[in-house]
Protein backbone atom coordinates (compact mmCIF):
# COMPACT_ATOMS: atom_id res chain seq x y z
CA UNK A 1 0.00 0.00 0.00
CA UNK A 2 2.57 2.20 0.91
CA UNK A 3 4.28 1.52 -2.58
CA UNK A 4 1.12 2.40 -3.86
CA UNK A 5 0.76 5.56 -2.11
CA UNK A 6 4.58 6.59 -3.43
CA UNK A 7 4.13 5.74 -7.10
CA UNK A 8 0.50 7.99 -7.03
CA UNK A 9 1.63 10.99 -5.05
CA UNK A 10 4.67 10.84 -7.57
CA UNK A 11 2.43 10.89 -10.51
CA UNK A 12 0.51 14.01 -9.36
CA UNK A 13 3.20 15.94 -7.66
CA UNK A 14 3.11 18.19 -10.53
CA UNK A 15 -0.78 18.94 -9.53
CA UNK A 16 0.04 18.87 -6.14
CA UNK A 17 3.35 21.00 -7.07
CA UNK A 18 0.80 23.48 -8.92
CA UNK A 19 -2.15 24.31 -6.03
CA UNK A 20 0.75 25.01 -3.90
CA UNK A 21 2.70 27.79 -6.35
CA UNK A 22 -0.61 28.94 -7.10
CA UNK A 23 -1.78 30.26 -3.09
CA UNK A 24 -4.06 27.05 -2.64
CA UNK A 25 -3.92 25.29 0.74
CA UNK A 26 -2.92 21.56 0.37
CA UNK A 27 -5.11 20.10 3.02
CA UNK A 28 -4.51 16.63 2.92
CA UNK A 29 -3.09 13.61 0.22
CA UNK A 30 -3.34 10.14 1.66
CA UNK A 31 -4.84 6.72 0.33
CA UNK A 32 -8.44 6.39 0.12
CA UNK A 33 -8.98 2.61 -0.77
CA UNK A 34 -6.68 2.08 -3.89
CA UNK A 35 -7.15 5.93 -4.91
CA UNK A 36 -4.68 9.11 -4.08
CA UNK A 37 -7.15 11.57 -2.07
CA UNK A 38 -5.93 15.15 -2.46
CA UNK A 39 -7.85 17.66 -0.43
CA UNK A 40 -7.34 21.48 -1.28
CA UNK A 41 -8.92 24.53 -1.43
CA UNK A 42 -8.35 27.24 -3.70
CA UNK A 43 -8.58 31.10 -3.77
CA UNK A 44 -11.18 30.95 -6.39
CA UNK A 45 -13.07 29.23 -8.36
CA UNK A 46 -10.87 29.79 -11.41
CA UNK A 47 -8.13 28.60 -9.72
CA UNK A 48 -10.32 25.38 -9.27
CA UNK A 49 -11.15 25.39 -12.53
CA UNK A 50 -7.21 25.52 -13.52
CA UNK A 51 -6.64 22.70 -10.85
CA UNK A 52 -8.63 20.56 -11.91
CA UNK A 53 -7.52 20.98 -15.87
CA UNK A 54 -3.62 20.43 -14.06
CA UNK A 55 -5.56 16.85 -13.18
CA UNK A 56 -6.85 16.29 -16.73
CA UNK A 57 -3.06 16.73 -18.50
CA UNK A 58 -1.83 14.28 -16.00
CA UNK A 59 -4.36 11.71 -16.53
CA UNK A 60 -7.78 12.48 -18.55
CA UNK A 61 -9.47 10.00 -16.73
CA UNK A 62 -7.93 10.37 -13.40
CA UNK A 63 -9.31 6.36 -12.48
CA UNK A 64 -6.67 6.07 -9.32
CA UNK A 65 -7.40 9.55 -7.66
CA UNK A 66 -10.06 11.46 -5.75
CA UNK A 67 -10.15 15.35 -5.57
CA UNK A 68 -12.31 17.78 -3.24
CA UNK A 69 -11.07 21.06 -4.46
CA UNK A 70 -13.10 23.42 -2.30
CA UNK A 71 -13.24 27.33 -3.46
CA UNK A 72 -14.70 28.64 -0.49
CA UNK A 73 -14.47 32.39 -1.64
CA UNK A 74 -16.80 31.44 -4.56
CA UNK A 75 -18.73 28.75 -2.18
CA UNK A 76 -19.31 32.44 -0.05
CA UNK A 77 -20.83 34.07 -2.52
CA UNK A 78 -22.87 31.20 -3.49
CA UNK A 79 -24.00 31.28 0.17
CA UNK A 80 -24.69 34.66 0.50
CA UNK A 81 -26.65 34.88 -2.98
CA UNK A 82 -30.43 35.23 -2.38
CA UNK A 83 -32.13 32.56 -1.29
CA UNK A 84 -30.52 31.89 1.92
CA UNK A 85 -29.72 28.32 1.63
CA UNK A 86 -26.01 27.78 1.03
CA UNK A 87 -25.14 25.98 -2.16
CA UNK A 88 -22.81 23.36 -2.73
CA UNK A 89 -20.87 22.07 -5.88
CA UNK A 90 -20.02 19.19 -7.13
CA UNK A 91 -17.33 18.21 -9.78
CA UNK A 92 -18.91 15.29 -11.87
CA UNK A 93 -16.58 12.03 -12.23
CA UNK A 94 -17.24 9.66 -15.08
CA UNK A 95 -19.73 7.53 -14.80
CA UNK A 96 -21.84 9.61 -12.74
CA UNK A 97 -25.77 10.39 -13.08
CA UNK A 98 -28.39 12.93 -11.33
CA UNK A 99 -29.63 10.37 -9.43
CA UNK A 100 -26.09 9.07 -8.29
CA UNK A 101 -25.32 12.59 -6.90
CA UNK A 102 -28.99 13.01 -5.91
CA UNK A 103 -28.66 10.07 -3.71
CA UNK A 104 -25.21 10.97 -2.17
CA UNK A 105 -26.09 14.61 -1.25
CA UNK A 106 -29.66 14.25 -0.52
CA UNK A 107 -30.54 10.02 0.64
CA UNK A 108 -32.69 9.98 -2.22
CA UNK A 109 -32.25 9.32 -6.16
CA UNK A 110 -35.57 11.07 -6.62
CA UNK A 111 -34.66 14.15 -6.09
CA UNK A 112 -32.61 14.78 -9.08
CA UNK A 113 -34.73 16.81 -10.53
CA UNK A 114 -33.55 19.69 -8.26
CA UNK A 115 -29.79 19.49 -9.59
CA UNK A 116 -31.47 19.24 -12.70
CA UNK A 117 -33.27 22.79 -12.42
CA UNK A 118 -30.14 24.42 -10.34
CA UNK A 119 -28.25 23.73 -13.30
CA UNK A 120 -29.87 24.72 -16.88
CA UNK A 121 -27.30 26.94 -17.59
CA UNK A 122 -24.87 23.92 -18.07
CA UNK A 123 -27.51 21.09 -19.10
CA UNK A 124 -30.21 20.45 -21.48
CA UNK A 125 -30.58 16.96 -20.60
CA UNK A 126 -30.98 15.74 -17.03
CA UNK A 127 -30.13 12.20 -17.88
CA UNK A 128 -27.30 13.59 -19.91
CA UNK A 129 -24.49 14.94 -17.18
CA UNK A 130 -21.27 15.30 -18.76
CA UNK A 131 -17.93 14.17 -16.69
CA UNK A 132 -16.05 17.48 -15.35
CA UNK A 133 -19.26 20.22 -15.20
CA UNK A 134 -19.50 21.59 -11.78
CA UNK A 135 -22.72 21.29 -10.42
CA UNK A 136 -24.66 23.60 -7.85
CA UNK A 137 -26.25 21.26 -5.45
CA UNK A 138 -29.20 23.13 -3.97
Amino acid sequence: MAANFDQLKLKYQSVLNYIQAQGGNLQNVNMEGDKLFIRASAPTAQLKDQIWNQIKLVDPNYADLTAQIDAPAAQAAAAAAPGGSAARTYHVQPGDNLSKISKEFYGDANKYMKIFEANKDKMTDPDHVKAGTDLIIP
